[in-house]
C-alpha cells in the first residue's frame, strides 16, 4: 500500500511539474513586447534589445540618428548583409519614445492625458489590440496623427469607432489614426496604466505637449555572436552607467534566465539608477518576478519526484539478486562473444575469398530433353 501511495504521489508532483513548466512557457510568450525576436525571424539569428535612460543622460534625435548609422556600419564589417529578393526587406527595425503629457480637445470636450511620444516603428514591438483604425509610424513624413485608447474616445467623442476624426493638440488638428485597448489588470494598473493613455508623434509631444526627454529606446537587429547587438548599443549609444540600463530581451524568460532571477530575488528591485521605466518594462519586470516564483516551485516538484526515484531504487538495489560485477561479467561476457562471432563470419569471408569459393554458384542449366514423338495409332488388323 505504501508503494502505490509513493507511486501515486510521484506521478501526481511530475504532473504538476509539466503544468507548471507549460504554464511558464506561455506567461513569457505572451509578452509580446518582449518577444519581437520570435516575430522578425525564426532562425534565432536576431536579437531584440532595450535601453532606458534617466532624464540627465541627455539623450536627443540626433543621437539616435546617428547611432543608427553606426548600426548599419557595424553589420557590414560583420559581413552581415540582406540576402532577401524583397526590396522592402530589412535587417534591422528600431523605435524610440518619451513619456509626458498633453491637452486634447473635440467639439464636446476636453481631455488632459499622458502621453507616449513615438519614433521609429513602436508598435512594431509594442502591437496594442486595435478596436478600431491602424497604427502610425514616427518615420511618417507627416507627423499630425494620434492613437487614442478607449477611454479617450468615449471622453473625447462617446465612442470606440472614431478613426479618421479629429483631435486639436495644443490647437493643431491631428488625425485619430486607431483607437486602441489599455491593457487593465492588477499588475497593469501597478505598471503604470491606471490612467488614460495616448500615443502621439514625439515631435507632437516635444513642441505642443510636456515632454521629460527621450528615455526608451529600443532594436531587433541581427545577432552574428553572442552578445554582438547588445555591446553595440552599450558602446554607441550608452552613457555613465548609472544613467542608462541596457538588457537583452530575446532571452528574458528562457530557463536559465529565470533561474537567474531566483537567485536575484530581493536584489533585484533595488534601483540605483535616476531611470523610471515605461509601463511595457514594469509589466516585463513583474512576469519575471511571476516567473520566478513559478520556476521554484517547479524544481521542488521536480525535486520530489527524483528524490522518490532515488529511494525506490535504492529499495530495488537493497533487495536485488545480483551486483554490480556479475553484471558487468554477464555484459562483457554478450560483448566479447559478439565480438568472436564477427571475427569469425570475416575470417570465414577472407577464406572463402582466397580459395574462390566464395563466389555466388551458377546455376546448371538443365539437361535438353527430347520431346517424345507421339504414338501412331495402330492399324487395325484385317
Amino acid at each position: 500500500m505504501k508503494k502505490i501511495v509513493l507511486g501515486i504521489s510521484g506521478g501526481v508532483s511530475f504532473l504538476i511539474f509539466l503544468i507548471l513548466l507549460f504554464v511558464s512557457r506561455s506567461l513569457g510568450e505572451a509578452q509580446e513586447s518582449q518577444t519581437m525576436a520570435e516575430r522578425w525571424s525564426d532562425k534565432k539569428d536576431v536579437a531584440q534589445v532595450s535601453c532606458f535612460f534617466s532624464v540627465n543622460a541627455g539623450i536627443t534625435e540626433d543621437r539616435i540618428i546617428d547611432f543608427e548609422h553606426s548600426v548599419d556600419g557595424a553589420l557590414t564589417e560583420a559581413s552581415v548583409i540582406q540576402e532577401s529578393e524583397n526590396p522592402s526587406a530589412r535587417l534591422w527595425a528600431d523605435a524610440y519614445s518619451a513619456d509626458g503629457q498633453v491637452t486634447l480637445s473635440s467639439d464636446k470636450s476636453t481631455l488632459s492625458a499622458d502621453a507616449i511620444g513615438i519614433g521609429g516603428d513602436f508598435f512594431l514591438f509594442h502591437p496594442l489590440k486595435l478596436l478600431s483604425g491602424s497604427y502610425f509610424s514616427g518615420n511618417d513624413l507627416m507627423q499630425d496623427y494620434c492613437i487614442i485608447d478607449q477611454d479617450a474616445a468615449w471622453q473625447l467623442f462617446g465612442s470606440n469607432n472614431v478613426a479618421g476624426m479629429t483631435v486639436k493638440i495644443g490647437g493643431i488638428p491631428h488625425i485619430i489614426a486607431g483607437v486602441v485597448e489599455r491593457p487593465s489588470g492588477r499588475l497593469e494598473e501597478s505598471a503604470g496604466l491606471e490612467g488614460t493613455l495616448v500615443y502621439v508623434s514625439y515631435q507632437t509631444l516635444d513642441e505642443l505637449g510636456s515632454c521629460n526627454g527621450l528615455n526608451h529606446y529600443e532594436i531587433i537587429m541581427p545577432n552574428p555572436v553572442t552578445g554582438f547587438a547588445e555591446k553595440l548599443v552599450r558602446e554607441k549609444l550608452g552613457t555613465s552607467e548609472k544613467e542608462t540600463e541596457v538588457l537583452e530581451n530575446t532571452s528574458r524568460y528562457s530557463f536559465a534566465s529565470r533561474l537567474k532571477k531566483i537567485t536575484e530575488f530581493g536584489t533585484r528591485s533595488m534601483n540605483g539608477r535616476a531611470i523610471i521605466y515605461p509601463y511595457w518594462e514594469n509589466i516585463a519586470r513583474g512576469y519575471e518576478d511571476i516567473l520566478a516564483v513559478i520556476t521554484l516551485f517547479e524544481l521542488l516538484f521536480l525535486l520530489y519526484v527524483i528524490v522518490l526515484a532515488l529511494v525506490s531504487f535504492g529499495i530495488w538495489w537493497k533487495h536485488k539478486g545480483w551486483t554490480l560485477r556479475s553484471a558487468w561479467l554477464f555484459v562483457k561476457d554478450k560483448a566479447e562473444r559478439a565480438v568472436e562471432k564477427h571475427r569469425a563470419k570475416r575470417l570465414e569471408r577472407k577464406r572463402r575469398k582466397a580459395d574462390g569459393s566464395g563466389e555466388k554458384p551458377v546455376k546448371k542449366e538443365k539437361p535438353f530433353r527430347k520431346e517424345k514423338r507421339a504414338k501412331k495409332p495402330k492399324q487395325p488388323e484385317v
